[in-house]
């Protein structure tokens, strides 16, 4: 299946809290909040949720294209992905813009808090779906500049092209009615659930109401898994138990790159949902979003000592 992903392209600054910010956090003085955080710990790792998407799928042995806009410190980057089987060719530079930043602190609890600067991101919009030379099977709209966000699910609603929408940290920056005609005709919504009762607040829908402007709507729930709803069922998916918590950054992504690798070969709901859950626990068990790795063999053999999967996955290997 040819995968089409765009969204941000980032390097990530993550660092560690030894406590917890709830502890730090006065309710009754939130109006003039002033915290400083000292932590343990700060490392650069290659992120952005379009890459980090495809790092997974590359893994399991996809290769996608991932269209998105960096900026001129981006050629180390881009021979990674080169490597690891991405393609990376629809990823322009933008001259005399540095790709963007992510910068996150996380505390013993895995709670997170983070910063974005979207440097060449700010210029996705300057592409197009249109120019493509030939039509994706699916395409991933995944957090972006705002602009670029509203173009691509048009674009793909007027070539006829699914679009699994996925609008994640910028629901903050995007209007009810915006979320909802984004919505509207995608064949897959993906969010968690914090962010999917923020989508409900705004455009004032419910669970059913969203269903009924959607094919599939996955919700992932952190240690809980994952729920997902399709033609009047509910599925749920339950996570893989960790070896060790490591950073819970990317773990989402890798989540949806599983998630795509079982839909690109024709697999069941649960099952595409069971293979996203082990990809993000991969994740969740390395620091940074693209420092896990594993062979489709190992993959295969830990997915068999969780999950029935009685040869299903013989064609990942």
């Amino acid at each position: 299946m040819d995968t089409l992903i765009t969204g941000s392209v980032a390097y990530d600054y993550l660092m560690t809290f030894p406590g917890l910010f709830r502890e730090q956090i006065l309710p009754e003085r939130l109006a003039s909040i002033s915290l400083s955080f000292l932590v343990d710990s700060m490392s650069k790792q290659r992120g952005g949720i379009a890459p980090n998407i495809a790092y997974t799928m590359a893994l399991l042995g996809e290769r996608p294209r991932v269209m998105a806009t960096v900026g001129e410190d981006f050629g180390d980057y881009r021979a990674w992905l080169d490597e690891k089987g991405v393609d990376t060719s629809l990823m322009k530079v933008v001259p005399g813009v540095f790709t963007a930043s992510f910068f996150a602190t996380t505390d013993r609890d895995s709670a997170q808090i983070a910063s974005f600067y979207p440097g060449a991101m700010g210029h996705s919009a300057m592409q197009s779906l249109k120019e493509l030379d030939r039509k994706p099977d699916i395409v991933v709209v995944s957090p972006s500049a705002p602009d670029a966000m509203m173009k691509f699910p048009a674009e793909c609603r007027e070539l006829d092209i699914p679009y699994l929408y996925d609008p994640s940290q910028q629901v903050l920056r995007l209007e009810g009615a915006e979320l909802a005609r984004d919505m509207e005709g995608a064949t897959f919504l993906f969010c968690n659930d914090y962010e999917f009762g923020l989508i409900s607040k705004k455009t004032g829908w419910s669970l059913d109401q969203i269903l009924g402007h959607v094919k599939i709507l996955v919700i992932t729930r952190g240690k809980d898994g994952a729920d997902l709803y399709v033609g009047g069922d509910a599925v749920h998916i339950p996570t893989v138990p960790e070896e060790e918590i490591v950073d819970p950054t990317g773990v989402g992504d890798a989540f949806r790159g599983g998630f795509l690798t079982g839909y690109s070969h024709g697999f069941d709901w649960k099952l595409c949902g069971e293979i996203g859950s082990l990809a993000a626990v991969y994740c969740l068990e390395q620091r940074g979003p693209q420092a896990h790795s594993y062979t489709r063999e190992q993959f295969v053999k830990r997915f068999r000592e969780h999950f029935d999967d009685r040869g299903k996955l013989d064609a990942l290997k």
